[in-house]
């Protein structure tokens, strides 16, 4: 799979971009000039949302072939099980330094900024007023925050059920299992069983190729349907917070990635970002790791050349257990409405904060809002009223853009980072 088009056309990245500019900017056009007017809703309901949601069904559709295909194959090509321990090591402390440097970030810029301080209580019960019913549901689906339980749920109890519910951390692990068996055993049935797994990952990944030409005109929908609906007015009554959360994005973004990339990748943070540029943008307009995931494979293998066995490997379990972003405003979240509600929270409590973002980032699932339950059992946790998530939802879409996208490119920070070191007669 390819990001470029015919020889001497325009590249496909140049026509998400393209596409991405159209549907913010016609989306805020039509929000500031014909807001409210029932052609928008009709435009919006039965033409941008239907195209936006086909695109990433289709995707969604190819993530459990994908996700297994690649672990067991990824594990396959580290073979030595002293290579994959290395490896998986590497990548478990990556997650979980980066992630925590994430939280960090997150809970210094609520502390300087105190987002949760600045909007008017009449303006927030109003907000309040108008969530009740979709807060409620979040709420009810909220989890408690048990490093136990987490670990517990890595396994599946059915496989076949796991990814039938979308759990990928238990297909993960599944994979995983696999991969290292057929390792071990390496005899004539497990060479067939793993042609058959290579040809489900190069069907997956020739049928994803088909579906990202749709890309453009599907990045132009979703954020279409998004300005629209949501223009300039929510996004104002809460700026304090929103930028405060683009805020702290933007220093990960923009710093953190960047030191890594150079100084413990060695490459270079431009040319990283530039080759980086398909998955970048894919995240942002679909708000999901795990739609953007065969994306982010293909830029980590074919335009960043990380050996294809490491890529496989970190940038399919990065796209469930490194949440960098999400994890970021999970935190910076918690203490805005703890300031919005008037509660204080010691050093202590917000170290307890962290240690909680970085366990509810790994277990939140990789789609649209799927942090949401999580903040709810960590607001529940800290005696925070739960209904004060329903302060976000009208700029949760758009935040959960940005956060994806510091997500997925974190992934690839991630197999760069990894990837060090390994030999690299695999580099492509």
């Amino acid at each position: 799979m390819t990001v470029t088009g015919k020889p001497g056309g325009m590249s496909l990245h140049t026509k998400m971009l393209i596409g991405f500019i159209v549907g913010i900017v016609a989306g805020l056009a039509a929000n500031a000039f014909a807001g409210g007017q029932e052609w928008v809703n009709w435009v919006v309901t039965y033409v941008a949302n239907p195209v936006g949601q086909l695109f990433l069904r289709l995707l969604f559709m190819l993530v459990v072939p994908l996700v297994f295909s690649a672990l067991v194959l990824g594990v396959v090509e580290i073979g030595q099980p002293s290579a994959l321990g290395r490896i998986g090591f590497r990548t478990l402390v990556y997650i979980l330094v980066v992630t925590g440097v994430a939280v960090t970030i997150g809970l210094i810029a609520a502390n300087i900024l105190q987002p949760g301080k600045g909007l008017p209580p009449e303006v927030g019960q109003a907000i309040l007023a108008t969530s009740q019913t979709s807060s409620a549901a979040i709420i009810e689906k909220k989890e408690a925050i048990n490093g136990i339980d987490l670990l517990l749920n890595i396994v599946p109890k059915n496989p076949i059920q796991a990814a039938a519910n979308g759990d990928l951390i238990a297909v993960m692990f599944f994979a995983l299992m696999f991969g290292v068996a057929a390792t071990v055993i390496r005899s004539d049935g497990t060479r067939t069983f793993l042609g058959t797994v290579q040809g489900v990952y190069d069907i997956s990944l020739l049928l994803i190729g088909w579906v990202i030409k749709l890309a453009p005109y599907a990045v132009a929908a979703l954020l279409f349907a998004i300005t629209a609906r949501l223009g300039f007015d929510v996004i104002a009554q809460l700026a304090r917070y929103v930028g405060t959360v683009v805020l702290a994005l933007a220093v990960h973004f923009f710093v953190v990635f960047p030191l890594l990339v150079k100084y413990v990748g060695s490459r270079s943070p431009i040319d990283f970002f530039k080759r980086a540029e398909p998955a970048i943008l894919t995240a942002f307009s679909t708000s999901s790791s795990s739609a953007t995931l065969p994306t982010t494979l293909m830029v980590a293998e074919e335009r960043l050349g990380v050996p294809r066995r490491v890529g496989r490997f970190v940038c399919t379990l990065g796209a469930t257990a490194n949440m960098n972003g999400t994890a970021l405003f999970e935190g910076i979240t918690v203490l805005f409405l703890a300031q919005f509600f008037g509660i204080e929270l010691g050093i202590g409590q917000q170290i307890l904060i962290l240690f909680a973002c970085i366990l509810g980032a790994i277990g939140a699932a990789g789609v649209p809002g799927g942090s949401l339950p999580v903040i709810a059992s960590i607001l529940v946790m800290f005696g925070i009223p739960p209904e004060g998530i329903g302060l976000i939802l009208g700029v949760d879409r758009f935040l959960d853009m940005c956060r994806t996208t510091v997500n997925v490119t974190g992934d690839l920070v991630g197999a760069v980072v990894v990837s060090r070191g390994e030999p690299t007669e695999e580099r492509t």
